[in-house]
């Protein structure tokens, strides 16, 4: 198997490109079946989550080809198949081609997802909202079946605000007969993005980025081009290291609207951040103060970014406290932190870390994806060489991120080992 391998203490320093956003990317996808004619994508991440859609959307009849971030979708051949097992397990966000499906073909049979383990993530409010346009929703050995005569348009109340809850009744509503309206929905960057992309297709939405979206049925959809945002938790990921172990790094690609509740904790510890159009400068820290966090829902600090922020707590002054009111299983990391001689606790939705400490290497394992990222950061800095095991997580979120660390002066390579070495230690 394959593991990461880091020489920490190395500083870090030059330019680091963000990719496309994966949670737009995820949907931006599924979205394009809607059309009656090609759509093309650019600036997609390059990770296995959009390989895996590239297949599911060739198993149901699309033309697919993906070169250089750019992908060219043709759905003029697309068949309502059912997809209960296979790729469609294999990552999350396969739930939006339940709404996908739905909205063009007014049935849809998608197996269950999978994606990192973070505790429960209910689709009860995917199914309560397309049941309010008309579906019938059944689960059927461990897959869900949605039948409808036709979709009409109706008010939802989301109990929860849920991002992919909220883009998979856009997804749904945007050909259904008359006005449906969404309260109480997700304002993240990425509901904008996908908004603008049915928009551009024909589609009639109106407020996306607000807590009320009016969405008016239309037609038809017709195929169109469209760039994909920068990926905000990325370009957190990036701020964060540059903070820990930066002697002066410019982000490019990022729009710093999107990241302002990270920027505001980073200053708040004592760190610059330089803000410029479409880049951000962190210059090499100074001393750092213990902060407070609590992540919550967008423009809210992101549960995404807490796992690799407690990294930076290890080298602050003082006692940090992290409260993840979002997801409370997501403190894998402070285990294998502790590992690398972290001084931190978990106690239910809260974690403390005290520093600052020296950390050392060791061979830790990432649990999930963001907790990968975390551990990649706290390598850059351990003292001596760190190993990562079950890498597929991180790079199922992170296009490139060997190449791109090298480009900074890190000593990271990924390297084979045998799996008895692994049980042996």
């Amino acid at each position: 198997m394959e593991v990461y391998k880091i020489k920490g203490a190395n500083r870090l320093h030059g330019t680091i490109k963000v990719s496309g956003a994966k949670n737009s990317a995820v949907a931006l996808i599924p979205a394009s079946l809607l059309a009656n004619s090609p759509v093309t994508i650019e600036g997609l991440p390059e990770i296995l989550d959009v390989w895996t859609l590239k297949e599911i959307l060739e198993e149901v009849g699309a033309e697919v080809t993906f070169k250089d971030g750019t992908m060219i979708i043709d759905p003029t051949n697309v068949v309502d198949m059912p997809l209960p097992n296979g790729n469609i397990k294999k990552l999350r966000a396969s739930y939006y081609l339940m709404g996908a499906l739905l909205g063009k073909f007014k049935k849809a049979a998608i197996g269950l997802p999978g994606g990192c383990h973070l505790g429960p993530r209910p689709i009860d409010q995917h199914i309560k909202g397309f049941e309010a346009l008309g579906a019938n929703v059944s689960n059927e050995h461990g897959a869900i079946y949605l039948r409808a005569e036709e979709l009409v348009g109706s008010k939802i109340y989301l109990d929860v605000v849920s991002v992919g809850a909220t883009i998979n009744i856009m997804l749904a509503a945007v050909l259904a007969k008359g006005r449906t309206i969404i309260e109480n929905a997700a304002k993240e960057p990425e509901i904008i993005d996908v908004a603008t992309l049915l928009s551009n297709m024909g589609a009639n939405i109106k407020g996306a980025g607000t807590n009320v979206i009016r969405i008016d049925g239309v037609e038809e959809l017709h195929g169109t081009k469209h760039t994909i945002i920068p990926d905000r938790i990325e370009a957190g990921t990036f701020m964060i290291m540059a903070a820990v172990a930066g002697d002066g790094v410019t982000i490019d690609n990022v729009i710093p609207f999107h990241v302002e509740a990270l920027t505001a904790k980073l200053r708040e510890m004592g760190v610059e951040v330089e803000e410029y159009e479409e880049k951000i400068f962190i210059p090499k820290p100074r001393s750092l103060q213990a902060v407070d966090v609590k992540t919550l829902v967008y423009p809210g600090f992101p549960t995404d970014l807490q796992q690799p922020f407690s990294v930076l707590m290890t080298q602050a002054t003082g006692t940090s406290v992290i409260t993840d009111s979002i997801y409370s299983a997501r403190f894998k990391q402070i285990d294998e932190l502790r590992r690398m001689n972290a001084n931190g606790r978990v106690d239910g939705r809260t974690a403390s870390i005290t520093g600052p400490v020296s950390l050392e290497a060791a061979t830790v394992r990432a649990s999930d994806l963001r907790a990968g990222a975390a551990l990649v950061i706290a390598g850059l800095i351990a003292d001596g060489e760190t190993e990562i095991q079950d890498i597929f997580h991180i790079e199922r979120g992170y296009s490139s991120i060997i190449e791109k660390l090298q480009g900074l002066g890190a000593d990271i390579r990924r390297v084979e080992v045998k799996e008895i070495e692994i049980n042996n230690e």
